[in-house]
């Protein structure tokens, strides 16, 4: 209840702030006048305004001036301008980032702020199924890390670490994942509609295999290949076309999708480019 009586501030309205918007909203853990969202298009605060009753700004440092909660949640290629212009935080405030590859320490250095939360959202946040990874500078209070918690759980599930290292890889891994799920869906509904079904059927089939796969996954605690297993009959249909999906290299080309969204958070943490290997590497060569 106490997050009631705090201010938060989002820096850039798009569609994950929204999405922090509508879930404290939603669960009752904040008052929409006690919500301010902040970015360049007045059309965009006016929409939220009508919609969430909130109060939008398009001076940034004016919003986080008054701010118990400073969100930072723009584009990662945006966000040392945005900083520079942000002025005038509460010494107190807890400054909270979702932005990729944004290091503590570079937030920390350049706002001059200590008490900084990194975390790495997904999209399925947008709805209150998503998972947050995050972690907490040495400054952050007991407190505010329960108040970095309460808000995060507007988004769904989260995963505290104590090593900031996790962030870039979550950022590959549950952060970027959702692309991959939804190309794995585009392709086989496609795939669907090749084989003659009408594109409505052929969503809904695909649409409810993967629902229900997962949800089998969840009742079953095996490893997923004991499930694979036990739908691929001998010299079936699964086994041909699990056998074409090796040759094509299917489990290699997800391992270096993730590694090179790993490479690409990692150098957008550092501001330089960082070499993306051919190959995706051996534990020994890690």
């Amino acid at each position: 209840m106490e997050l009631l009586q705090k201010k938060v501030a989002f820096i850039g309205s798009g569609t994950m702030a929204e999405a922090m918007i509508s879930g404290l909203l939603r669960q009752n853990l904040a008052l929409p006048n006690n919500l301010l969202a902040a970015g360049p298009r007045r059309k965009r605060g006016e929409e939220l305004k009508q919609k969430y009753n909130i109060q939008p700004y398009t001076d940034n440092a004016k919003a986080a001036s008054q701010a118990d909660v400073v969100v930072l949640s723009v584009k990662p290629q945006r966000l040392i301008m945005v900083l520079t212009g942000l002025g005038g935080i509460k010494p107190e405030a807890l400054i909270l980032s979702i932005v990729a590859g944004a290091t503590i320490n570079k937030i920390s250095t350049t706002l001059k702020h200590s008490s900084v939360v990194r975390c790495m959202p997904n999209t399925p946040g947008q709805i209150g199924e998503g998972i947050t990874v995050w972690t907490a500078s040495n400054a952050v209070s007991e407190e505010q890390r329960e108040l970095a918690h309460l808000i995060l759980s507007a988004l769904g599930e989260g995963v505290y670490v104590e090593d900031e290292s996790y962030l870039d890889m979550a950022t590959a891994l549950s952060g970027t994942g959702p692309a991959y799920v939804f190309l794995f869906m585009e392709s086989m509904i496609d795939a669907g509609v090749h084989l003659g079904f009408p594109r409505r059927i052929a969503e809904q089939l695909v649409l409810q295999t993967m629902r229900g796969s997962i949800s089998y996954y969840q009742k079953n605690d095996v490893h997923p290949a004991t499930l694979r297993n036990q739908v691929t009959s001998p010299g079936g249909t699964s086994a041909e076309a699990l056998y074409y999906l090796e040759k094509a290299g299917f489990r290699t080309a997800i391992s270096r999708a993730i590694w090179a969204a790993y490479q690409r958070s990692l150098e957008l943490g550092k501001d330089k480019t960082v070499h993306i290997p051919e190959a995706y590497p051996k534990k020994n060569e890690q």
